[in-house]
């Protein structure tokens, strides 16, 4: 499957280095360090890499830049991962090489992902990790995907701004669409949200938060029989 490398993402850029999104008024990194916030949230939130194994099943709601996919494979290059995410806004390879540019030890390995980027590549794989990206709207490109996780990347722009990718229905979802025992990381810890991951099936904790932000969330899905 291809897709056309033409930025659908709408960027002004702040400092001339991190990408902003004009339709949500948010940046796509951490003004701080992006790629220590990934760690933090996505990486620890799902305890990875310890659960890395071959055929480990990542999730993710809002592809951007590929940050969240670099530090993974970083972090776990032996492990033949399968990685799916959902991205309605996609920006063009040029855009996402200027993005990484901010992080050389992620850019460092970027190429083979800007090159199937800018072919309009929608599956591809980075080392050991097969990758597929469903550029669509997560509403309606989640409940037809036939797939599972062992673990969630809730990485959308601000629930305040981007509502959207943060509902109950979406939520559920998510539940519907996770493996027994997996788990969801994300950076917000609105209380809707957590809401409505507690509703879609999982025990939802808030820790310490990356940097200046004090909470975020993670969580486990309980098993059905003890539901």
């Amino acid at each position: 499957m291809t897709r056309t490398d033409q930025s659908e993402a709408d960027l002004t850029w702040r400092d001339e280095a991190i990408p902003v999104s004009s339709r949500f008024d948010d940046p796509y990194f951490s003004l701080g360090n992006g790629l220590e916030e990934t760690r933090h949230v996505f990486l620890r939130g799902n305890d990875l890499p310890a659960r890395a194994k071959d055929g480990f099943r990542i999730a993710e709601l809002g592809f951007g830049t590929g940050l969240n996919l670099l530090a993974t494979a970083l972090a776990c290059p032996d492990a033949a991962l399968h990685y799916t995410s959902f991205e309605a806004f996609p920006m063009s390879a040029a855009e996402m090489g200027r993005a990484l540019e901010a992080f050389p030890e992620a850019r460092a390995i970027a190429d083979p992902l800007i090159e199937a980027w800018g072919k309009g590549q929608t599956e591809f794989t980075l080392g050991k990790i097969q990758v597929r990206i469903l550029m669509e709207d997560a509403r309606e490109a989640l409940p037809r995907w036939e797939g599972r996780a062992d673990a969630w990347y809730l990485d959308g722009f601000s629930p305040a701004k981007n509502p959207e990718l943060w509902g109950e229905d979406l939520m559920a979802e998510v539940g519907r669409h996770t493996a027994q025992g997996g788990t969801f990381a994300t950076y917000t810890a609105a209380g809707f949200v957590r809401r409505a991951l507690k509703a879609a099936g999982f025990e939802v904790e808030r820790v310490s938060g990356f940097g200046n932000k004090r909470h975020m969330s993670r969580g486990q899905l309980v098993p059905k029989e003890s539901a």
